[in-house]
């Protein structure tokens, strides 16, 4: 008497080398592929958000720093504050993985790490588009700094946020 295959590998009829057929996958096996797939984005992610942090402790130490007016060095702190604050978002759904490590409710850590992600973004295009503005504004003046960041800020926007809704709806009516 033979046993079936667990319910997460691959039909019997599927070669080792090829890729495996669609619909396979188990919710279990979903979850996993898909919060792997998560935490490798969220891994690119957190190299921007080190880069912007460091430029920005950088700034802080320079000699110019003390020419910045008061509004430029509200746009600085209020950068700062949005990266630490992305960071440490963009860092939660690795620390949700790791302290619900082995939980039965993978499913669930994969749907609130996507929202979690989301706001991460926000923060993130918030404080890119904060440091546009402070580095602009030191460089180009006011005037030229707030359309060119209005434009960024537009910029993040549709890439990062319409863009995904509207090829989910696209994909949503598609199905239908």
């Amino acid at each position: 008497m033979t046993s079936a295959p667990p319910p997460d590998s691959p039909p019997p009829d599927h070669r080792p080398n090829s890729a495996p057929p669609p619909g396979w996958e188990n919710p279990a096996v979903r979850a996993d592929r898909r919060l792997v797939e998560m935490l490798q984005e969220l891994r690119v992610l957190q190299t921007g958000v080190q880069i912007v942090f460091a430029f920005l402790l950088g700034v802080a130490f320079t000699p110019r720093f003390t020419q910045l007016s008061d509004a430029q060095q509200d746009i600085y702190v209020a950068t700062l504050l949005l990266t630490v604050v992305a960071a440490a978002v963009l860092a939660t759904p690795v620390a949700l993985h790791r302290g619900l490590y082995r939980h039965p409710g993978k499913a669930r850590i994969v749907t609130v790490s996507a929202r979690i992600a989301q706001a991460g973004l926000l923060l993130l295009a918030s404080a890119l588009t904060g440091a546009v503005l402070l580095v602009l504004d030191v460089v180009l003046g006011t005037a030229a700094a707030v359309p060119i960041t209005c434009a960024v800020a537009l910029i993040f926007t549709v890439l990062w946020f319409v863009l995904p809704w509207a090829v989910r709806r696209s994909a949503n009516r598609d199905r239908t």
